[in-house]
């Protein structure tokens, strides 16, 4: 969770009393935050000014309260958790002439930012404390929801140093000229990327633009560049201690985030507005992709709950009035609905991104009237006892018998690498494997859909021991299901593997018949298996599998009421699947699908 620092003196100040550390650390608690850190207990750094810094408290924010990463949020939230004030009416208001900033969108930006957002602070008074806090908030939201700026970039402008109508571009780099933020020489955007190669903040936003042929660019009336995102802003529009109008550009390649960045930036600073809460509208012009439209839209957004879904989860009878007024403590707006005697009007404001579902609702009502004074027992007298899964029952039993025979369990990742999974195997891509959109590594492209590599890189990596190596694993591996509502499906296998200096075949087959006895499934022949109608059973056929040594390989079939499936597959590796995995030694894997025992 993200961690913010706020002056205690000024926090209290707004809050209208003084705390001590044990109260304030309460209201934290009764909010759902928490209180990382009191300084003012603790020996404090030196400032610039020769005294040590003012006492700080060091807040813990849920990472989905975006509305809190800043002081100004946190005082907001707080006070009207305490109902000291209501929250604020945000409007939008035309300037005085009527006529609206306007913005036109290129068509070429679809090639690499999309969407595009803004809106205008007017008459604002920023002190170093105000400033310090909007810089920080930009900060925070390009950390948190932005996803180091790849998902969305905020630049802030001196709407006084530019002239509308704007427009947003994408050119290719070199035609791209202006003077960066906090520099005076001019240079394109190539040279830019150049020069940040080795700044340490900047460039860890460089890979975001720059293999593309063209970057974003946003330009004033008169072609003075404002800020080429997400990398940086043109020092000529830079904001100041003097800054009276901000405008606020925001780019993004997902349309929900940029809207949610928009509406913490102007509600949380719209404050300090000469009309406070005013935030002035732009127009963007986007008729390429119907974009086109004003931005922020400060509309709550209307949807209902169920009062006796949130009274039977908190095991509360509150009335549908006493719902709302605990709802209006967390910044919603709630009444009880004319059409239904159940259900809840609720009105969530701009701040709420967070509040998805009924479920938020619920568990804002439960903040509100304290977790602390909820009841202990729920009334009814049906209690559930907890009792483990059958799937996990049956692998808790396969996992002690293999031990007692000997083998010792390993726990490999989940997640292994595309050719790890088939081609160190020797087998072709099925297409059912679970890929990750975006690996951070090569080591973890897919969700396996066999133990046995796991196995192979576990004695890899211990293979300087002692010989022989007897491991097992009872684990999950997940395959594509376009019929489950997920679109996959977990399915728990049961492999073991014998590395050493003789092959291991009847080792692996041992343990596959003391399992298989355990399980009650007697080995039978074919005939039997197909034959009866009550008869459970198992038996082994030579397979050609090019994972195993040729003529060393067996598929296991399980008959069940006179049906035969293929539940798992073992045999003697093949040597240049050893070489892929650096094995010296002979090694034989066993690996069968344990859920049709249930």
């Amino acid at each position: 969770m993200p961690t913010i620092a706020v002056n205690k003196a000024d926090l209290y100040k707004s809050l209208g009393r003084t705390y001590t550390s044990d109260e304030f650390d309460e209201l934290c608690f009764e909010f759902g935050l928490e209180l990382d850190e009191d300084t003012s207990e603790s020996k404090r750094p030196i400032g610039p000014d020769g005294n040590e810094e003012p006492p700080q408290l060091k807040i813990e924010i849920p990472a989905n309260r975006y509305d809190m990463l800043c002081f100004e949020g946190i005082a907001m939230n707080l006070n009207v958790f305490l109902g000291r004030q209501t929250l604020p009416n945000f409007r939008l208001v035309a300037p005085p002439d009527g006529d609206l900033q306007t913005v036109h969108i290129g068509m070429d930006t679809a090639k690499i930012r999309p969407y595009f957002s803004c809106a205008i602070l007017r008459n604002i008074k920023f002190t170093k404390e105000r400033y310090d806090s909007f810089i920080s908030l930009q900060d925070k939201l390009h950390q948190n929801l932005a996803r180091q700026r790849t998902l969305v970039a905020i630049g802030t402008h001196d709407l006084d140093t530019i002239e509308g109508p704007f427009s947003y571009e994408a050119l290719p780099p070199e035609d791209i000229v202006f003077a960066p933020l906090n520099q005076t020489k001019e240079m394109n955007a190539k040279q830019m990327m150049e020069s940040y190669e080795k700044d340490k903040h900047m460039s860890r936003y460089l890979p975001i633009i720059r293999d593309s042929p063209v970057y974003p660019i946003i330009y004033d009336k008169n072609r003075t560049v404002l800020s080429m995102p997400p990398i940086i802003n043109s020092n000529h529009s830079k904001i100041t201690l003097d800054t009276k109008n901000v405008f606020i550009d925001i780019t993004a390649t997902d349309k929900t985030k940029l809207e949610i960045v928009n509406h913490i930036l102007v509600a949380m600073f719209s404050q300090y507005c000469a009309e406070p809460f005013t935030i002035e509208p732009v127009k963007i012009i986007s008729e390429h992709n119907g974009e086109s439209r004003q931005t922020p839209d400060l509309t709550p957004r209307a949807t209902q709950a169920s009062s006796s879904y949130i009274n039977s989860v908190c095991g509360l009878n509150e009335s549908r009035e006493s719902l709302s007024k605990l709802l209006k403590k967390m910044s919603l707006h709630a009444k009880p609905s004319t059409t239904d005697d159940d259900k809840l009007d609720v009105d969530i404001p701009v701040t709420r991104a967070d509040v998805l579902h009924e479920a938020d609702i619920m568990e804002d009502a439960a903040i509100a009237y304290g977790f602390n004074n909820l009841p202990r027992h729920f009334p009814g007298t049906s209690h559930s006892v907890a009792s483990a899964l059958p799937i996990n029952k049956l692998a808790d039993i396969i996992r002690l018998e293999a031990a007692m025979a000997g083998w010792a369990e390993v726990m490999p990742l989940i997640l292994c690498s595309h050719d790890e999974n088939y081609a160190w195997l020797q087998k072709q891509d099925d297409g059912r494997a679970v890929r990750l959109a975006n690996p951070k590594t090569a080591e973890y492209q897919i969700v396996r859909t066999s133990l046995i590599p796991g196995l192979l890189k576990t004695i890899r990596e211990n293979r300087k021991h002692a010989v022989p190596m007897k491991v097992f694993e009872v684990a999950d591996v997940v395959f594509k299901d376009e019929k489950a509502e997920r679109r996959s499906r977990n399915e728990k296998h049961f492999a073991a593997c014998w590395y050493g200096k003789t092959s291991g075949f009847e080792q692996v087959h041992g343990l596959l018949d003391r399992v298989m006895l355990m399980l009650k499934s007697a080995f039978i022949t074919r005939e039997d298996g197909l034959e009866g109608d009550k008869v459970r059973g198992y038996w082994i056929e030579e397979v050609d599998d090019s994972t195993y040594l040729a003529g060393h390989a067996a598929a296991i079939y399980l008959s069940v009421a006179g049906k035969a499936t293929r539940i798992g597959t073992f045999g003697i590796l093949h040597p240049r699947v050893l070489q892929k995995f650096e094995l010296p030694f002979p090694t034989s894997t066993l690996e069968i699908n344990v859920e049709v025992f249930l």
